[in-house]
């Protein structure tokens, strides 16, 4: 069976290697990826990557998808109180899918409610707004818990990658 990933970016200004090496991680094990953003147009990294857009957020359906991964770069700041995707994160919860975030992406699990009491990790700029949701910052380069994985940036994103395929191949 047909196992996909599904990655939200930016429109614009999403991290580049953050989408790139855990795309290429995830393809390299024979998952099936699609991108979605707030719009169907050409994303664009902050360091030029062009990136064809699958889906809009809006068309989403959560319960397609083994994970749903949210990638980092200021561009992710759209989401942070994006109501649409809030829902659809506690929906993909709810099944227990494997939810990623990176670089400042886990500031929108934490906004959506899903990280109360959960050990996560993100760029160093999010601390304050993941504690004041109710979760426990680790501070590591990677930190899993449960079916949520999250990493700080650029420099984890190959292990945040080789993560996600693993609860996804192990994930029943």
């Amino acid at each position: 069976m047909e196992k996909t990933i599904l990655f939200i970016v930016a429109p614009n200004r999403f991290r580049d290697e953050e989408l790139d090496i855990p795309k290429k991680v995830c393809e390299e094990h024979g998952l099936t990826i699609q991108i979605a953003s707030k719009n169907t147009d050409e994303a664009l990294g902050v360091l030029g990557a062009k990136v064809k857009v699958d889906l809009d957020v809006s068309e989403i359906d959560p319960r397609r998808y083994e994970a749903i991964v949210l990638i980092g770069g200021e561009g992710a700041m759209l989401y942070f109180n994006d109501i649409q995707i809030h829902k659809i994160i506690r929906d993909a919860n709810k099944d227990k899918k494997v939810i990623g975030a990176i670089c400042i992406a886990p500031t929108v699990l934490a906004n959506s409610g899903i990280l109360e009491g959960k050990n996560v990790t993100s760029f160093p700029s999010e601390e304050k707004s993941l504690v004041g949701k109710g979760a426990i910052y680790t501070g590591k380069d990677l930190t899993t818990d449960g079916n949520i994985v999250t990493a700080n940036g650029p420099q984890s994103a190959r292990s945040f990658g080789e993560k996600i395929v693993e609860l996804v191949l192990n994930n029943k």
